[in-house]
């Protein structure tokens, strides 16, 4: 069975555990304290030399880190990525989006706010809502002509980029501004197999 090292709170973490869900695929799931410092043990570090959650372990004890990377391995041969060359690299890119201009704002202000950081991180704030704003913009334009994020289908593109943005609000993003996103985030909900970000 697979396990999966991970922290309930996490959108990174979530997304492979959506991913498993609608997949139907069964795994154990092992919750780490990042806060605490669990995903620095030597034990831990082993696993993932990059010290950081999620990370699969597959059958034969591989282990396979980077939320993305994960969910381009569990969806290969599967609906939630194409087949076709141009509709994957046009997911790929998407997923190095959420990776390079929004989840290190988005994300990253949610977790300081949760973590209570925001304070001693004031002067950085500004900077991360900017480049967070710019990057639900280049959503939003892109969900204004469209169901999804690639080919008209749910992808996981669309899970990449789901996990941080539903949740957007925690970390100061008001999202009623952004019609398209919204309409976007009730179509994902609205997927078979989905839960909520609570749910290991």
């Amino acid at each position: 069975m697979l396990r999966l090292y991970d922290y309930l709170a996490s959108g990174n973490g979530y997304k492979v555990r959506l991913l498993l869900h609608q997949l139907g695929v069964p795994f154990e799931r092992v919750e780490l304290d990042i806060l605490k410092g669990e995903t620095r043990t030597p034990a831990f570090l082993a696993r993932n030399p990059n010290g950081r959650i999620p990370t699969l372990e597959l059958e034969d004890g591989t282990h396979l880190p980077e939320s993305n990377a994960i969910l381009w391995y569990l969806a290969e041969g599967t609906p939630f990525l194409p087949q076709e060359r141009l509709a994957r690299a046009q997911v790929l890119s998407w997923m190095c989006f959420e990776q390079y201009s929004h989840e290190p704002n988005v994300a990253t202000l949610r977790f300081w706010t949760h973590a209570g950081f925001l304070a001693q991180r004031a002067a950085l704030v500004p900077g991360k809502r900017e480049a967070g704003v710019a990057a639900l913009g280049v959503m939003e334009g892109q969900l204004a002509t469209r169901s999804f994020f690639v080919g008209e289908r749910y992808t996981i593109a669309d899970i990449a980029l789901y996990a941080y943005t539903h949740v957007a609000e925690e970390g100061g993003f008001a999202l009623a501004a952004y019609p398209a996103i919204r309409g976007w985030l009730a179509r994902v909900a609205g997927q078979p197999g989905h839960i909520p970000i609570t749910q290991g």
